[in-house]
């Protein structure tokens, strides 16, 4: 058997090639493989990502045949640093890169480095998630970003590097369903737009606390006159309960508005 190679058998009775390497004081695993030539140059290739200092986080990528691009830079990593982390993590200067197939390195304050060193990054259509106590949950959550967020129109990357997930690198516009972040006059100014069938303008307000308050208040209003969808509410931080109220009585719908759910065929959901 080849060194660093050690034959299993699976459930159904095949042959599985596990391979592990000791560096530093530590065994590393680097995975199964359906055949003993594959794992073998699996082996080879961890031996010379840890003896060769030409291959580096840059250009590793060329130099894989068969051993995982994760496993690649959790030893580049180990290598480099002298700290093993079984996410492919590489760190940095002040910060830490996170290799993601398909998508390339992306860029993290240090402060996150605990979490995605327990919590691998997924990919689905772009989407890029973790999994946490049975659930997905978006990165961009970590930031106060919405799933329905749009990049652009309700955050920006300041420095234009969509890959740069540093907090002083993204740039929160909207925060609240509904609200939108618009110049009015030279003016900042925060637009509320419900979705019934189409956009129905609510308003533009100074704040988007506000603004998100209206919207909550436009959803009331759909909701008592028989709208069935399932509205997103604004959690409303800015405000303690008190002040919540006092906006929210304050606010006063267009009548337009009103009248629109009062006559519209489709509000008691037929």
């Amino acid at each position: 058997m080849a060194e660093g190679v050690y034959k299993t058998t699976r459930k159904d009775g095949s042959a599985s090639y596990r391979v592990s390497i000791y560096r530093e004081k530590k065994h590393i695993s680097l995975g199964s493989f359906s055949d003993e030539e594959t794992a073998a140059t699996a082996y080879r290739e961890a031996v010379s990502f840890y003896n060769d200092s030409d291959i580096n986080i840059l250009n590793f990528r060329q130099n894989l045949t068969a051993l995982s691009p994760d496993k690649a830079v959790t030893i580049l990593n180990h290598r480099d640093h002298k700290v093993y982390i079984k996410t492919p993590i590489y760190l940095e200067n002040g910060f830490f890169t996170y290799y993601l197939e398909g998508v390339g390195h992306l860029k993290f304050d240090n402060d996150d480095l605990f979490y995605y060193s327990s919590h691998r990054i997924l990919n689905h259509n772009g989407h890029l998630y973790v999994n946490d106590y049975g659930s997905q949950y978006g990165i961009l959550g970590r930031y106060g970003i919405k799933n329905y967020a749009v990049a652009g129109r309700d955050y920006i990357f300041a420095n234009g590097d969509p890959h740069d997930f540093r907090y002083a690198n993204i740039i929160v516009i909207n925060k609240y369903h509904g609200v939108c972040q618009i110049l009015q006059k030279e003016l900042i100014r925060y637009e509320v737009k419900i979705h019934l069938v189409g956009d129905y303008l609510i308003g533009r307000y100074e704040s988007d606390a506000e603004a998100a308050v209206a919207y909550n208040k436009a959803v009331d209003a759909a909701v008592d006159h028989g709208f069935q969808k399932n509205f997103i509410q604004n959690y409303v931080l800015e405000y303690t309960p008190k002040e919540y109220a006092d906006v929210y009585t304050r606010i006063q719908l267009p009548a337009s508005y009103l009248n629109y759910l009062k006559h519209f065929p489709s509000a008691n959901g037929t």
